[in-house]
């Protein structure tokens, strides 16, 4: 490659730098306050691990949608495409005999391959939390309620949590003659709210009647709580009625907080990832056409590791989560105003000493010894240009002139 060329990044990545790296950074530290204030602890995992942590029977992605490469062993190793199945194997490996809750928080990129997918991230930096140890409709709520949180805390006002169940589906898939390869396809009908195509499929399946009807009427199972009370008058099925006496549970717990008016209830919602056993859930607002949080219940994922333990969580997607704010014009402010302290090198020690001081106050303060050539007009441009708020210039005598830049 040549020189020029370096200068780009790969399709699928990008730079993040000044102002922006900023924003996000304040974000970040928001949305990471709240996690915090819930009990929850950090945890890091690596990058890449070995392929079988994310494989088909996991439930992740696609492997041929995975970043694939070979260590000096000849192990395949992936970038990670989702940090759920890493943070399982963590609680079986470090939390054993733990049998109490486990409240763990995370931030960190996820790599997915989007061949075919113009303008979209293969890099992706998500925030996230996991309970484990905990089957109840409680923690259930409690997630989707931190979630609710966390983007209040971001500056979104509207915004919406879709709430599904896994097993809303499942059960009537059991109740059909489908295989495994056309219920696949009637998933992709299901996402993509073609009734017409789910018609078509189910037209002459030997199936119970409700069962069929309510596939097809799936992707507009969409609403309030009366929603579930209609779906549960519409079906005989064991396993769905279950999932949807669930969901009027965690209704309930979320109404105690005052919480419902940022809820919905989407019958018809599927994830993509398979390990998905409970209750499921997507955040939408305006600007960004995909969901900005994902999550749900996944009770088996962390026993393929060797522990036996339900879990519940969810993934805070920060780039479509700044595609908003950006879109709706919400405001987000940075750190702090820098101080800029221009001084010769006379008055070195001078300098180094009020630098220190509003460092010690926590004010941000940088130091840049003038040049005798360069006009003091220059450094109140470059001030300007990198948000400074003051400028404080020590001159050969000793005197300081300050300059408020904020209001030049």
């Amino acid at each position: 490659m040549d020189q020029k060329s370096l200068l780009f990044t790969p399709e699928g990545v990008r730079d993040i730098y000044g102002e922006d790296c900023e924003r996000r950074a304040k974000i970040q530290q928001g949305i990471h306050t709240i996690m915090k204030q819930y009990g929850f602890k950090n945890i890091q995992t690596p990058t890449f691990e070995f392929f079988d942590i994310f494989n088909r029977e996991r439930g992740t992605v696609k492997s041929a949608d995975m970043f694939k490469f070979f260590d000096q062993y000849n192990n395949t190793l992936v970038l990670r495409p989702d940090i759920t199945p890493s943070i399982a194997r963590c609680v079986a490996k470090y939390y054993e005999k733990e049998e109490m809750q486990i409240r763990l928080c995370y931030t960190g990129s996820t790599f997915t391959r989007l061949s075919g997918y113009q303008g979209k991230l293969s890099e992706i930096t998500q925030l996230g939390a996991e309970m484990m140890n905990d089957a109840s409709s409680d923690a259930d709520g409690e997630i989707i309620a931190m979630t609710i949180e966390c983007l209040q805390k971001s500056g979104l006002k509207e915004f919406k949590v879709d709430i599904g169940h896994a097993d809303i589906f499942r059960g009537l898939i059991e109740e059909t003659d489908l295989s495994e390869e056309e219920i696949e396809t009637l998933k992709t009908y299901l996402n993509n709210k073609n009734i017409f195509a789910v018609e078509d499929m189910l037209e002459d399946r030997d199936m119970p009647q409700e069962c069929k009807n309510l596939l097809v009427k799936m992707p507009d199972l969409f609403g309030g709580i009366e929603t579930i009370t209609y779906v549960k008058e519409q079906t005989t099925n064991k396993r769905a009625l279950k999932a949807l006496e669930r969901l009027e549970k965690i209704y309930e717990i979320l109404s105690v907080s005052g919480l419902e008016d940022h809820i919905t209830f989407d019958l018809g919602l599927l994830s993509h990832y398979e390990y998905y056993t409970g209750v499921i859930f997507k955040a939408y607002t305006y600007g960004t056409g995909d969901a900005i949080v994902t999550g749900g219940r996944y009770d088996n994922l962390v026993e393929q590791f060797g522990k036996k333990t339900p879990a519940v969580g969810f993934a805070l997607l920060l780039d479509q989560l700044m595609e908003a704010l950006r879109s709706q014009e919400i405001p987000i402010e940075a750190q702090e105003k820098d101080y800029l302290i221009l001084y010769r090198s006379a008055n070195r020690k001078k300098a180094l000493e009020m630098a220190k001081s509003y460092r010690a106050d926590n004010q941000p303060a940088r130091l840049l010894r003038k040049d005798a050539q360069t006009p003091l007009s220059e450094y109140i441009a470059y001030g300007k240009r990198n948000e400074v708020s003051k400028l404080l210039y020590i001159d050969d005598t000793g005197e300081i002139s300050e300059f408020d830049l904020s209001e030049m």
